[in-house]
């Protein structure tokens, strides 16, 4: 992990950047959440459900660690499961304060993700996204 966000989104656009075109980019966003640790089917609820999102996405907040939020999640869509890897990337393992002051839309542009995903998907990940800052609130 990067000791910031921003040094992690900078990790991440170098690493897309390597790939190309998007359809490689696209099989590693899939790959990343291949990688996710799988929820229980008692975790698969209402309340960790993320509303806004077309295809079901569960995001579990972890006990914070030393101030740190730490979230897993899962998804029936694989390109949703990775765009829930990105997302946990970015924000796994930060202060409540860094998540809120983090422009994340800005952010996933410089990434490229919010020019090359459907309108639905970006607002899936935009709600995922809100959920976390929720999360990070709530905790703050």
């Amino acid at each position: 992990m990067a000791e910031t966000i921003e040094a992690e989104l900078a990790e991440m656009i170098d690493e897309f950047d390597l790939l190309g075109d998007w359809e490689e980019r696209y099989r590693h966003v899939i790959d990343l959440g291949k990688h996710l640790a799988p929820l229980s089917d008692a975790e698969r609820n209402d309340d960790n459900r993320v509303r806004g999102c077309a295809s079901q996405v569960w995001l579990v907040r972890d006990a914070a660690m030393g101030g740190r939020l730490h979230w897993r999640g899962d998804s029936d869509a694989h390109i949703v499961r990775g765009l829930i890897a990105v997302t946990l990337q970015l924000f796994n393992g930060r202060l409540a304060q860094e998540i809120l002051t983090f422009d994340a839309k800005a952010g996933l542009t410089k990434l490229g993700l919010t020019e090359a995903l459907s309108t639905q998907r970006s607002n899936g990940l935009f709600s995922m996204i809100e959920r976390i800052r929720r999360d990070a609130r709530d905790h703050a």
